[in-house]
């Protein structure tokens, strides 16, 4: 086998863990797994499949791995690009075209033709409104610094809304749209090479289908979009991130546990609220079920299932809560301060939090040194109190999510 069949082979075993080998962040370079079609491993995959007009590509990888996918493409195949298809418009997956359009003009070829769901316009235009906002919370999220975050994007040549059939030198590609970690997903089919491309409805990690800082996410939709992939008989699932799967059961049992999962969050959640509980008691009773969660391909390394159930409540519920108090609160630091003062000062408050956080109890130790350091923005011990406890909190954490906020907050003021 090669590395990137080596590491999905390890993955699945449970040899080798996504907590060390995570799907964002594994880059085991190109493989082909049929004739005429590639993967490439990447922090965003690629797939090229051959045809009769030159490669379609599905996904193009981002503005800062472009260039390298393109280089790893071209050792294995020097035909044109025809056509792209954006699974979705995250930028990790449809800013990587640039590379590919600059290696086209001096050659004289074609201009390549991309293809997409109708929304990924919309998404671009949302990503030039909020560039700075998302410059931010992706550079949270991901741990990376400053972050430029891109205002110019490759629109799509063709859009369709439900379903779009293409043929491309003879060979067969369908098109699906379905709602989920986005609303612009695209799946497809590739009935010649019996492969299901996923994009990020399936990436080795509990669903993307909940993240604090983004937009809404469709958990019923994207569990309803799974089964739909795992009725084909697929006998390869090539992901938006993480290594293919090989093998019709195997691929069988990835979607459908995925889309249980999904399911299980979204329906445990609807019936709490529908008996009229508020979000702290759907949150304290709702469970993603442990023999689910133990799966290789479904733990939470990035997104968790708590998050899922908060959008679940904001699809359903809007942002309030159910707790009148919070309807429309005091400010923070008002709080804060009167917390203060019932407890003895903001120093009796960090130390009450430095106790809690020293036997585990990270949750309310959280709570409390927030509210002292708002309380005494100059005290610089009640800061390091603060960084020490969201310091600890982020090492008790299994997805990216979770830990790179508390990692922020660690780093950072009270904002």
């Amino acid at each position: 086998m090669g590395q990137v069949r080596d590491l999905a082979e390890a993955l699945w075993s449970g040899s080798l863990s996504t907590a060390d080998a995570h799907p964002f962040t594994a880059f085991a370079g190109l493989e082909e797994y049929r004739p005429g079609l590639a993967f490439v491993s990447a922090f965003a995959n690629v797939v090229a499949a051959s045809t009769g007009e030159g490669l379609v590509l599905i996904d193009t990888g981002s503005f800062f791995s472009g260039e390298a996918i393109r280089e790893q493409l071209r050792a294995w195949s020097t035909a044109a690009v025809h056509t792209a298809v954006y699974t979705h418009g995250h930028i990790d997956h449809a800013t990587g075209i640039g590379a590919f359009e600059a290696e086209a003009r001096p050659r004289g070829a074609a201009p390549l033709r991309v293809v997409a769901h109708r929304a990924v316009g919309a998404r671009f235009e949302r990503y030039r409104l909020t560039a700075g906002y998302n410059a931010s919370i992706n550079a949270r999220q991901f741990r990376f610094g400053a972050l430029a975050w891109p205002t110019e994007y490759r629109a799509p040549d063709a859009v369709y809304d439900a379903r779009l059939d293409l043929d491309v030198g003879g060979v067969r590609f369908e098109l699906h749209h379905a709602r989920g970690e986005t609303d612009d997903h695209t799946w497809l089919w590739l009935p010649e090479h019996r492969a299901v491309c996923t994009g990020d409805l399936f990436l080795w990690a509990s669903p993307n289908c909940g993240n604090p800082q983004k937009v809404q996410r469709y958990p019923r939709d994207q569990a309803e979009a799974l089964e739909r992939m795992a009725a084909l008989d697929a006998e390869l699932l090539l992901p938006g991130h993480g290594p293919p799967i090989e093998g019709a059961s195997r691929v069988r049992e990835a979607l459908t546990t995925t889309a249980a999962l999904l399911r299980s969050l979204h329906d445990q959640t609807v019936a709490r609220m529908n008996e009229g509980a508020s979000l702290d008691q759907v949150l304290a009773s709702v469970r993603a079920p442990a023999e689910l969660l133990g799966r290789p391909w479904l733990r939470p390394v990035y997104d968790e299932p708590e998050f899922v159930v908060r959008n679940v409540w904001r699809l359903y519920g809007g942002w309030w809560d159910g707790d009148a108090s919070r309807l429309k609160p005091a400010r923070d630091e008002a709080l804060a301060l009167e917390v203060a003062a019932l407890s003895g000062g903001a120093a009796a408050l960090a130390a009450r939090a430095e106790a809690l956080s020293a036997r585990g109890e990270h949750a309310l130790a959280c709570h409390l040194v927030e509210w002292a350091a708002r309380a005494a923005p100059a005290d610089l011990v009640i800061a390091a109190t603060r960084a020490e406890v969201y310091t600890r909190r982020a090492a008790t954490e299994t997805s990216l999510m979770a830990c790179s906020i508390y990692h922020d907050a660690a780093g950072s003021r009270p904002r």
